[in-house]
């Protein structure tokens, strides 16, 4: 199994300046690749404490080099806040720079803060992440942006550095929602699972996505990554009250920052997954909602931790799973405890076991050569 870890670079409560955060989460990957971690991760979120990434492809084009071998993974590029054209040209650039370790994530966003920020309706995400990930993918793969759709529209032009290596078998979005799994099958890319919904939907949607995939594809998907909260600890009972403390803590920024128990959820176009969740939230309450994603994370003793990361493997058929180690204030010494404990105890054996398939699978593109005209 790829196992690999994500630096969040939450401010939760503001207890710390926003520069002591990026220290403290820079120092954790760094330690990643010594320790064995065969893949570093972030986020992308704007304008608030809950993640303070703004861009997730210059982090990881840091370190690209401050690493060797390490697969760089966005999770995600958020498509529908950005210009696709500019997309292509950052990513194919973080490929070059590292080699080719880049690990594409996209998504979709849901953070009506977020949307608000950059001018947008949150309304028109789906139409747009669908038109910008098929330019997206399309370009990476011909070396040149091209499309004519109703919201995006991009004469020929060449991504340059070209694309070296196609971006096809190693792609993965985000998908909460049955309707962006759908999407994703219909892109052709693998999915990459955030446990915040009981593991019987996960896996019921799981098959329909790769039913759909096969149809449209005439192959099989791809198999799926999957991220967890970590907490390891060699108390079980230390593990249970620090994952209430630090996992629940961050499920609370979560709610904060999403507001899914908002009024604008009731009736958001293209959101109707999400006002299910807001009836929920009315109905159960923020606790219950903490303590139910809380029991869905990876924590325990590294025994615990690690059945627990293989009945996701069971329930998933997950090739890789990237665990999050530092989150909602959690002290940074804490942090680099808990991950150097996973490393030690729980990797190892996670890395012996065939997960049946390595989560890049794509093949060098042929040398593109392009008219002056295009460049």
């Amino acid at each position: 199994m790829h196992v690999g870890m994500a630096a969040v670079f939450q401010n939760t409560g503001r207890a710390l300046s926003d520069r002591q955060i990026y220290l403290n989460e820079l120092a954790l990957a760094d330690m990643a690749e010594p320790l064995g971690f065969d893949s570093i991760w972030s986020v992308e979120h704007h304008f608030t404490d809950y993640t303070m990434c703004p861009d997730v492809v210059q982090f990881l084009s840091y370190m690209a080099g401050r690493t060797r071998h390490a697969r760089l993974g966005s999770m995600v590029v958020v498509l529908p806040w950005h210009d696709p054209m500019r997309v292509a040209e950052q990513i194919s650039m973080l490929d070059h720079l590292s080699g080719g370790r880049m690990i594409l994530g996209l998504g979709r966003g849901a953070g009506k803060v977020e949307f608000d920020g950059f001018r947008l309706d949150m309304g028109d995400s789906r139409e747009l992440f669908v038109e910008y990930g098929e330019a997206l993918l399309n370009g990476l793969e011909t070396g040149v942006m091209a499309y004519q759709g109703k919201h995006y529209r991009q004469p020929p032009t060449a991504i340059r550095p070209a694309p070296f290596k196609s971006f096809r078998g190693r792609t993965y979005a985000a998908a909460v929602s049955p309707e962006s799994a759908r999407i994703m099958a219909r892109l052709g890319v693998g999915l990459l699972i955030i446990p915040q919904k009981p593991w019987r939907e996960v896996e019921k949607e799981l098959a329909e996505y790769n039913a759909l995939y096969r149809e449209i594809n005439g192959t099989a998907a791809p198999q799926p990554i999957s991220a967890g909260w970590v907490f390891v600890d060699p108390s079980a009972e230390r593990a249970r009250e620090m994952a209430v403390r630090y996992i629940g803590g961050y499920y609370r920024t979560v709610l904060d920052h999403y507001q899914f128990a908002g009024a604008h959820m009731k009736n958001q176009r293209g959101y109707e997954y999400y006002a299910k969740m807001n009836e929920k939230l009315a109905v159960y309450g923020d606790q219950k909602a903490i303590e139910f994603f809380a029991e869905l994370q990876v924590y325990g003793t590294p025994e615990q931790v690690h059945e627990k990361i293989m009945a996701i493997h069971r329930q998933t058929r997950n090739a890789g799973f990237v665990g999050v180690f530092s989150y909602a204030g959690m002290p940074h010494e804490e942090a680099a405890r808990n991950m150097r404990l996973f490393a030690d105890s729980v990797m190892p054996a996670l890395k012996r076991f065939d997960a049946g398939a390595a989560i890049d699978r794509s093949q060098p593109l042929p040398d593109l050569r392009f008219p002056a005209a295009a460049a």
